[in-house]
């Protein structure tokens, strides 16, 4: 089945700006991804440097949606969304390079909504979802700091 941006917005009562086309099918990758500041990694790419805390508690996410992150100012949230007992989410994870917000584990597609960014569909499957990193003005070669979306 096909979701587009408005079925979406339905099914967790969130909304995005009014420059978004909400007909537009929600593309669904099963590789790197990414919305603003949040990058969504396969596990795979990542397994040698994050790994699960033994303790950690996995959170079934909800149709209308977990919120991962909020804009740096408390503007906007990236919130993951899924279809009941599909996907969970957990925060208990270690990252050798600091930049996850934690980790999902879903049988059905997950969707990530913001309301700058729309959606974006995550194949079944294991991910971690990271900050991401940029370059700034001035640094030196190797010098970075987190996206501010």
């Amino acid at each position: 089945m096909t979701m587009t941006l408005a079925d979406l917005t339905a099914r967790t009562g969130l909304d995005v700006l009014g420059h978004l086309e909400r007909q537009i099918t929600i593309p669904v990758v099963d590789g790197l991804q990414a919305q603003g500041d949040l990058i969504v990694v396969p596990y795979v790419f990542v397994e040698a440097s994050v790994s699960i805390n033994p303790w950690t508690t996995w959170n079934d996410v909800p149709p209308a949606g977990i919120e991962l992150l909020r804009s740096a100012a408390g503007g906007n949230p990236h919130t993951l969304a899924a279809d009941p007992g599909t996907c969970r989410w957990t925060t208990g994870v270690n990252d050798e390079r600091r930049l996850a917000i934690g980790m999902l584990e879903t049988t059905a597609v997950a969707y990530l909504i913001h309301p700058e960014h729309g959606g974006t569909g995550i194949a079944p499957g294991k991910y971690v979802i990271r900050r991401q990193r940029e370059r700034g003005d001035g640094q030196v070669w190797g010098g970075s700091r987190l996206v501010a979306d």
